[in-house]
Order: C-alpha cells, then sequence, then structure tokens
C-alpha cells in the first residue's frame, strides 16, 4: 500500500462517513478501503477511527491528523497536476451535479467543450433534480438553479434564466392570445410541478407581481416535456429560456404575453468550503461562469 492511498481513504472516510462512500468516492471496493485504513493505523501504530455498525468516528490520533490532512493532500495533487497539466493538460476525475433537463441541455455541452484540450480528464456528469450531499456522494461541483438555501458551501454565481410564457401558433389560432396575466386563467396550462410554491405561476406586469392559479390537463415534472406539449398545441406553458430558445427563433412557439415577466432564477456553481478547490475544479467553474454569463 502507497502511505498516500491510505491517507486518502482516511479523509474520504470521514467525508462520507463510510468505507462505502470512500470507496464510492476513490473508484475502489469498501473491502479495499477497509484493508487501506487497517494498514496506515499499522504503519502509524495507532488506531485513527472507531468502527461500529453504524458510522465512523475519529479517535484522538485521527482528529490530529485531519487538522492539516485534507489541505497537504490538495497540494499534493495540486503540485503533481501542474506538473503533468504543463505537458497534457488537466488530469484527474470531475464529478459534477447538475440539474436533469439543464445538464442535457447547456451543461453537457459546456462540459465536452471544457474536456476536448484535456485528454487525461475524466468529466463523471451526474444528472439528478434532487439536493445531493456533495460530501456523502463525492462531488466535486454542483450546478443549483433558483434560490439557495443556507449552507456551508461556497456559491458562485454562473448566470441568470429568465421564465417565458409560450404557446404554438395552432394553439394561440383555437383559443385566441390572452390579453393580460389574469386572463391565463380561462386557457389551458401546462404545469411543471417542478416549480417550487402552490402551482400558480408569477408574473410581473405594470409593476406588480401577480400569482395566477392556472389549470389544465397536463400536470409534469420536466420543463422540456411542457415545451414538447406546447409546440403540439396542447397549451400555454412557462418554460425557462434554454429549452425554448430554438422554438422561438424557429416559429414553432410564440411568446405570449411579452409584457408580463415572469421571474428569473439564478445559476449557481457551488462546492464544498473545507477544501482547496482543485486546479480543475477552478478552471471548470471559470470556463461555465464565462459561456453562460454570456448566454442569451
Amino acid at each position: 500500500m502507497d502511505l498516500v492511498d491510505g491517507l486518502r481513504v482516511l479523509v474520504a472516510s470521514v467525508e462520507t462517513g463510510s468505507f462505502s462512500g470512500a470507496a464510492g468516492r476513490l473508484g475502489i471496493s469498501p473491502k479495499l478501503a477497509s484493508k487501506y485504513l487497517a494498514e496506515l493505523e499499522a504503519r502509524l501504530g495507532a488506531r485513527l477511527l472507531h468502527r461500529t455498525t453504524r458510522k465512523l468516528g475519529l479517535t484522538a490520533a485521527g482528529e490530529q491528523l485531519m487538522t492539516r490532512l485534507p489541505d497537504w493532500l490538495d497540494q499534493l495533487d495540486e503540485m503533481t497536476g501542474a506538473l503533468r497539466e504543463a505537458r497534457r493538460g488537466l488530469s484527474g476525475t470531475l464529478r459534477v451535479s447538475a440539474p436533469v433537463t439543464y445538464g442535457e441541455m447547456r451543461i453537457g455541452p459546456l462540459l465536452r467543450d471544457f474536456r476536448a484540450p484535456h485528454p487525461d480528464l475524466v468529466i463523471d456528469l451526474r444528472l439528478s433534480d434532487r439536493f445531493v450531499d456533495l460530501a456523502a456522494e463525492g462531488i466535486d461541483l454542483a450546478i443549483r438553479i433558483g434560490r439557495l438555501d443556507d449552507s456551508a458551501l461556497v456559491a458562485r454565481k454562473l448566470g441568470v434564466i429568465r421564465l417565458l410564457v409560450v404557446a404554438a401558433p395552432a394553439y394561440l389560432a383555437r383559443h385566441g392570445e390572452p390579453a393580460d396575466a389574469a386572463d391565463l386563467t380561462r386557457h389551458l396550462c401546462l404545469r411543471d410541478t417542478n416549480m417550487r410554491g402552490d402551482g400558480a405561476w408569477p408574473l410581473a406586469e405594470a409593476g406588480q407581481l401577480h400569482r395566477i392559479a392556472v389549470s389544465g390537463n397536463f400536470l409534469v415534472n420536466s420543463a422540456r416535456l411542457a415545451r414538447d406539449l406546447a409546440v403540439q398545441g396542447e397549451g400555454i406553458a412557462i418554460c425557462p429560456d434554454y429549452v425554448v430558445l430554438d422554438d422561438l427563433a424557429r416559429g414553432r412557439l410564440v411568446h405570449v404575453l411579452p409584457q408580463a415577466s415572469g421571474p428569473t432564477l439564478d445559476i449557481h456553481a457551488v462546492h464544498l468550503g473545507q477544501r482547496r478547490l482543485a486546479r480543475r475544479t477552478r478552471a471548470l467553474v471559470d470556463h461555465l461562469a464565462g459561456a453562460l454569463g454570456s448566454a442569451p
């Protein structure tokens, strides 16, 4: 066993709370993670973790080691990474979490562009609409949309998303175009249940915010599916701009009620605050900020 391997298992076990979590982060089996930790303890002549069936806890020796070990490993990675990257570019594995639709439509293509000049860099993109536990799941960077809850995470704003009210020309030909936000109550509306709140659509018109209690025959938990149903003439939808910009440009959808603005949602990149960011993670954040900050 390399000494550094054992030290990495210790840090990952503490940060994720289990050998299985450490194994998932490091790409080894839980049995091997446990073996590395036992060999590290034998080499140092001290027990570092209390092991129970439910959790792992640091001993006094483990606490003493952990006060400096995470930063030391980060500095080691940065020094060795800088030498490799001077020859071949960024290397290692970047684990990124993002919401499903936004990840598929925006983050995935940007990650491809980012990785292209770095043949030794591996991107592990995990798409989920739940708020993942970055420490437990070994996530380097998470993309989150909307209001951030108070936490120990460090956040950097990447850009904004507008919500647009849209409908297909065929639907508007059959049902007419709403005259104002309140007029939406007489229309078939496609409701995205991923939106926070009580299901009402928040729209600002003439300087006043209205919450319009819409109704319709479709409730979906996908902005992309709401867009697809709108294109097919099933009703009026409120969708993030990145989902519908191409359809608006091609005339498949019409921007309804342009005088009634939907809310804007901030896009943030978040990461754990207690650790030094790896060079590859810092570079990715800069890349995303540059691309999303200038997005239409």
